[in-house]
């Protein structure tokens, strides 16, 4: 791939990932045993970097999302939530998924970002409260972490095996390393 196409399929993927999660937040909230939580849509865009990209680009694509997605629609304590939870989040993914695809697959990576994305903003919800017992709601928030988590991980898993284009940038990448 050139460094021209490369730059092309960063922004193309940061694009989407915005797009999906603008179009989210228009979403009504899908689950009334947890204020606040979010399916994460956009988390297929994350998976789909992380599996046809090197890590440095894949930073680059969630570091776009994050600061569009936070100037269109957000305010400075939305940015300070989704920057906790995609930082911690991405981390968690991208070592789960250095365990090998014999281990964990696509969908337990997706799975391990949604509930490390949770941990994330309850990290800053703890220290904005100066309280711990927001993590209470860590054991509800996981439950649909995991469940929103495998839905993301299948439609990424669907499109990187069902897309010739996304199968093409998968083989480079895996033949990079």
């Amino acid at each position: 791939m050139t460094k021209n196409q490369q730059t092309a399929y960063i922004a193309l993927l940061a694009a989407q990932a915005v797009v999906i999660s603008l179009l989210e937040q228009a979403i009504p909230f899908p689950f009334p045993v947890a204020p606040g939580a979010k399916l994460g849509l956009a988390n297929i865009i994350t998976c789909m970097a992380l599996y046809t990209l090197t890590t440095r680009d894949t930073a680059k694509v969630i570091a776009i999302r994050l600061i569009l997605a936070s100037l269109l629609s957000g305010t400075m304590s939305t940015f300070m939530y989704s920057a906790s939870g995609m930082i911690l989040s991405f981390t968690g993914m991208w070592l789960v998924k250095k365990l090998g695809p014999r281990r964990v697959s696509l969908i337990g990576v997706s799975a391990a970002g949604a509930i490390l994305h949770n941990v994330g903003q309850l990290i800053v919800a703890s220290w904005i409260a100066q309280t711990w017992t927001v993590m209470l709601y860590l054991p509800i928030l996981s439950l649909v972490g995991i469940l929103a988590g495998l839905a993301t991980g299948i439609m990424a898993n669907y499109l990187l095996t069902h897309v010739e284009k996304l199968q093409y940038y998968k083989y480079l990448q895996e033949t990079e390393h």
